[in-house]
């Protein structure tokens, strides 16, 4: 339950997860005076807590319709809200001044990856110039409810300068608001850039391959490209993690979409997709909600190359693969390490025809 909550929105989802939390501290601290007290008296202490509680709940049902970021997920009729207000933490980049050809945005969490974006700064993400052309890496990030791990954050902000958070909770199902938080960004602080990527933080991405073919497609204006998804159809089954209910999405095909282990798009279409998003109703699969916004501006996801170069279920490593590849998923932060090092060194050596 407390899963579920977490992903809800600000101010009455946090205050009820610390009702929670003071209703259970309460009922902890008071037990050693519950045994000692009368059976009746103590019925009545409970029932009051109980009451209290009920009330509490019933006032986060009446005021999260409007203050939630996640509710929306239970009326169709609600269209995607942006997050937050103001952000926590911004990048120190000048596009003005500097501007990238490629913004590689990589959703990522407050509590546990750490390591995770120290391992890719290190190899695939770190700020480089690839073909003349400026290659820059960015990490999306909610809020976290551990304090610490707030300060934290904060900390590496201030060091690395490569975050970009807004005031949600950070959970699985806020990350249409994580990606589009990305969108936004691009669209006030980065319009100068030529491509956006979207991917995760357990993908593998090779930019020296990405960047030369976007070179040769020669695509700079109304272009998406990923690993194609065009028939595919809501989950119904609760159990699954990408369960859609009706209210979600009535429909039964998505739009075509592309997976969101790695995706990119012309800076023209994410300033659009940005513009369309809160005309678009809310659905937690960013992939999904990403291609809503599409079909809204009619654009059509393409291929970025004749063969397949993103695998959303990954790739067996082994250098000459690798060096043909846009992404690959399920790579673990050593395996990063390891898999850039090979590449790196290895660019000059020749490899079969592909």
């Amino acid at each position: 339950m407390l899963e579920q909550l977490r992903g809800r929105g600000n101010l009455s989802q946090c205050l009820l997860y610390k009702m929670l939390h003071w209703h259970s501290s309460i009922l902890f601290k008071f037990n050693p005076l519950l045994k000692m007290t009368s059976k009746r008296l103590r019925k009545m202490f409970i029932f009051i807590l109980v009451l209290v509680f009920a009330g509490f709940c019933l006032f986060y049902k009446l005021t999260s319709i409007e203050s939630c970021k996640f509710c929306q997920t239970n009326n169709k009729n609600i269209l995607f809200k942006r997050a937050g207000g103001h952000f926590l933490h911004l990048p120190n980049i000048d596009c003005g001044r500097n501007s990238p050809f490629l913004v590689i945005l990589v959703t990522s969490s407050p509590d546990s990856q750490s390591d995770t974006r120290m391992a890719i700064r290190d190899t695939w993400g770190k700020e480089n110039i690839i073909a003349n052309k400026h290659i820059v890496t960015l990490f999306l990030l909610g809020i976290s409810l551990n304090n610490n791990n707030q300060i934290a954050v904060t900390a590496e902000s201030q060091k690395y300068k490569d975050i970009i958070q807004k005031d949600f909770i950070d959970t699985y199902y806020n990350l249409t608001l994580k990606t589009m938080m990305g969108i936004e960004w691009v669209h006030k602080y980065c319009p100068q850039s030529s491509f956006v990527m979207k991917t995760d933080s357990d993908v593998f991405v090779n930019p020296y391959y990405l960047t030369e073919l976007l070179l040769k497609k020669n695509r700079t204006i109304r272009f998406f490209t990923g690993f194609l998804k065009l028939n595919e159809h809501p989950i119904r089954g609760t159990s699954s993690k990408w369960y859609v209910s009706n209210y979600e999405f009535p429909g039964n095909n998505y739009p075509p979409f592309c997976s969101g282990t790695g995706y990119v798009l012309s800076t023209d279409v994410a300033n659009q997709v940005y513009n369309v998003s809160q005309n678009i109703p809310f659905i937690k699969l960013e992939d999904v909600f990403v291609g809503l916004c599409l079909a809204e501006l009619n654009i059509i996801p393409e291929e970025l190359h004749s063969k397949q170069t993103f695998f959303p279920d990954g790739v067996t490593f082994s250098v000459c693969r690798f060096k043909k590849i846009v992404t690959s998923h399920f790579v673990k932060p050593y395996d990063l390490l390891v898999y850039w090092n090979a590449l790196e060194t290895s660019m000059d050596k020749e490899c079969s025809s592909d």
